[in-house]
């Protein structure tokens, strides 16, 4: 396996954001290459990091990176929706820190048969777990013009999404659609010649979105955080890093309604739905890449750290 590359985005940042205590109990749902876990474990003396990831690739090379602090570490192969489960599996009531980076890793843009990147030819796969049978190809062949259209036009923001889905079936009726080049010259053909120079690659809005509804991110995310965050002890940290504008959305909006749950109009005197506040956000606006970091790693320049502390 060749090595498995991620630059942490915002390292620093966020350490200092879970503020780790040394004999804490920490969860990085998001292990990768173990970047950050590196870091949060090199600070335990007594205390313990669980780390998950979907990614069997990922798993190995965290495995290997975190063999010096093997006895405070435990590594699960799992999606991240499944912590919580996963943590009572282990008689683990609270933990005092959780960190979520949601970026999709250098390693698997840059290993082509992963089928992530628009950059190289090879089969539409871009699974994060290679355990799910459905791939990025399924999708493209086999869903209709109009949820072609949603997912483009929801998960990529693209305002091409109709023209790209109409020309995706056009050409999938002559022949299955098996790699990435040929998907990326179907885009090219749907956008304007003097617009495809502009605004970056033609099919980067598009295979975002394919990544994003195979592998069900956003819903992941949604349907994730308040378990979460209901699993943090008091003063316990999540430190979540986005990377566009939808994720970011999910989790300002979590957050947010963590720190004020009260449902009540706002005509009433006193609450009266006995809704209290979980916590508070730490950052206000969230925390973005430094210069410095922006020029070792044009990757991190759309990321956006969000913290929230519990009570």
């Amino acid at each position: 396996m060749e090595e498995f590359k991620h630059y942490s985005v915002m390292l620093q940042e966020t350490i200092d954001g879970l503020n780790i205590k040394p004999d804490g109990i920490y969860a990085d749902g998001t292990l990768g290459g173990a970047g950050h876990s590196s870091v949060i474990a090199s600070k335990l003396t007594t205390g313990r990091l669980i780390g998950i990831d979907q990614d069997k690739d990922a798993i190995k090379a965290a495995t290997e990176r975190l063999m010096p602090y093997r006895e405070r570490v435990t590594i699960i192969r799992n999606n991240y929706e499944n912590m919580v489960s996963e943590l009572n599996a282990l008689g683990i009531d609270k933990v005092d820190g959780i960190l979520l980076d949601l970026g999709v890793s250098s390693y698997q843009l840059d290993t082509a048969d992963r089928g992530f990147s628009y950059m190289a030819d090879a089969p539409l796969d871009m699974r994060m777990d290679d355990r799910v049978t459905e791939t990025a190809g399924d999708i493209v062949n086999g869903y209709t013009e109009s949820e072609l259209f949603r997912v483009i036009r929801d998960y990529g923001e693209d305002n091409f999404a109709k023209n790209i889905a109409k020309h995706i079936v056009r050409a999938r009726e002559k022949k299955r659609i098996e790699t990435t080049g040929e998907l990326v010259e179907i885009i090219k053909e749907a956008i304007p010649a003097k617009l495809r120079a502009v605004g970056g690659h033609p099919a980067k809005k598009t295979f975002q979105a394919l990544r994003i509804e195979l592998n069900r991110e956003l819903n992941v995310l949604q349907d994730s955080l308040e378990g979460m965050i209901d699993k943090l002890a008091p003063g316990g940290r999540f430190c979540i890093i986005t990377f566009h504008s939808l994720e970011d959305r999910i989790v300002k909006t979590a957050f947010k309604r963590a720190e004020q749950p009260c449902t009540c109009p706002p005509s009433f005197p006193v609450c009266v739905c006995g809704k209290k506040p979980l916590g508070t956000v730490i950052t206000r606006k969230p925390i973005l890449p430094s210069e410095k970091e922006l020029s070792e790693n044009s990757r991190s320049k759309s990321a956006k750290l969000r913290i929230f502390e519990k009570y």
